[in-house]
C-alpha cells in the first residue's frame, strides 16, 4: 500500500466514524430528520429487494445505518475490503446526505448557507469514495483484466486456426 493510500484512507473514513457515533448517540434526533426521506426510500428498497428484512422505523434505520457507516469506515480506515467499504459508505452517504442537510427547505438565510456548504460536503466525499471504490491499489481491475482475457482468447483462436490451417496442408500433401 502506498503512503499517500496509507494516510488517505483513514481520513476519508474519519469523517464516517465521527458521523456514525454521533447518529448512534442522538438517534431519535437524527431520526426526525430522517423520517421524510425514509417514507420515500424504504418502499423502494422494499420494492427493490423483497426479501430483505428492511424496518420502516426511522430510529432503527438510523442506528443501522450508523453502524454501517462504522464498520465500513473501520474497514476502509484498516485497508481491509477498501473498494467494498468505500461502496458501502458512497450508498449510505446518499440518504444520510438527504436527510441532513436538505438546505432548500431552509428559509433562514444563514442556516440555510450552514446546510449547503455540508451539502456539498458529502458530494465531495461522495467523489472521493467513488474514487476509492475504483482504486485497485495498482492491480488490475476487473474491466483491465477481462479485456486481457478476450485478447488473449483472440490470439489463442488465430493461433490455433494458423495451425490447424498448416496441419490441414500437410495432411493434403500426404494424401495428394
Amino acid at each position: 500500500m502506498t503512503v499517500s493510500r496509507m494516510i488517505a484512507r483513514p481520513m476519508l473514513a474519519s469523517m464516517f466514524v465521527v458521523g456514525g457515533v454521533n447518529a448512534l448517540r442522538n438517534a431519535p434526533a437524527a431520526a426526525q430528520k430522517a423520517g421524510p426521506v425514509a417514507e420515500k426510500l424504504v418502499p423502494l428498497a422494499r420494492k427493490a429487494v423483497p426479501s430483505a428484512p428492511i424496518p420502516e422505523d426511522p430510529v432503527t434505520l438510523v442506528r443501522v445505518n450508523a453502524v454501517l457507516q462504522l464498520g465500513a469506515a473501520a474497514a476502509l480506515a484498516t485497508g481491509r475490503a477498501p473498494r467494498l467499504a468505500s461502496t458501502v459508505l458512497a450508498a449510505s452517504l446518499v440518504p444520510t446526505t438527504l436527510a441532513g442537510h436538505r438546505f432548500w427547505e431552509v428559509s433562514d438565510k444563514q442556516e440555510r448557507t450552514q446546510q449547503q456548504l455540508h451539502f456539498f460536503k458529502n458530494v465531495s466525499m461522495l467523489g472521493g469514495l467513488i474514487i476509492a471504490a475504483g482504486d485497485t491499489d495498482g492491480k488490475p481491475g476487473v474491466a483491465w483484466r477481462a479485456r486481457r482475457a478476450a485478447k488473449d482468447a483472440r490470439r489463442e483462436a488465430r493461433h490455433l486456426a494458423q495451425s490447424a490451417r498448416h496441419e490441414a496442408k500437410l495432411a493434403k500433401a500426404k494424401v495428394g
